[in-house]
């Protein structure tokens, strides 16, 4: 049983030691939303963990607005709205031991015998700046050529052309 728990533990370790891949965005809220406001008009959102970096959050919304495009029969679509947001927050690591040579320990009936945490000897040794990124752009869809004079429009086969080769998509399931 200890075995198990210690593989599966590793496993989720694994998963959180990467970008996030260009997927739909899930129950852990990362990856790409879009929410449509009108028949040419949709909303995107791509949330990247702190280990994805802001030029591939940026590049991962574009691509998805080219598929949008393309899946509704458009040929390019201008970006009415764009901004990017960046959350940071500090995390505590190192470990979080007592300062003494023993450990508290304390019997709980629902829990049993676990060790005693104490906010104030129980501290992260030092802590660390966790970015994360979301971009988000509102796009307006049209068929036709690209106006050559709007620099907020984007050929959508263009861009799925170029930035297909940036795409990191997730590992297929088991």
């Amino acid at each position: 049983m200890r075995m198990l728990l210690l593989a599966g533990l590793a496993g989720l370790l694994a998963a959180c030691a990467t970008a996030t891949p260009y997927q739909a965005a899930s129950t852990d809220r990362y990856g790409f939303q879009e929410q449509q406001i009108e028949t040419n008009r949709v909303r995107i959102t791509f949330r990247g963990n702190s280990l994805t970096d802001r030029d591939t959050v940026e590049t991962y919304l574009l691509f998805r607005a080219a598929e949008i495009t393309l899946a509704g029969g458009k040929d390019y679509f201008i970006v009415a709205n764009r901004d990017t947001e960046e959350h940071t927050r500090l995390q505590g690591v190192g470990p979080s031991r007592s300062r003494f040579a023993f450990d508290y320990w304390y019997f709980s009936p629902r829990r049993g015998w676990s060790p005693w945490y104490d906010p104030f000897w129980d501290e992260p040794t030092s802590y660390r700046e966790v970015t994360r990124y979301e971009a988000v752009a509102e796009i307006a869809m049209f068929t036709g050529a690209k106006p050559q004079n709007d620099a907020n429009a984007f050929d959508a086969r263009e861009v799925q052309a170029n930035l297909q080769g940036r795409i990191v998509r997730p590992p297929p399931a088991a």
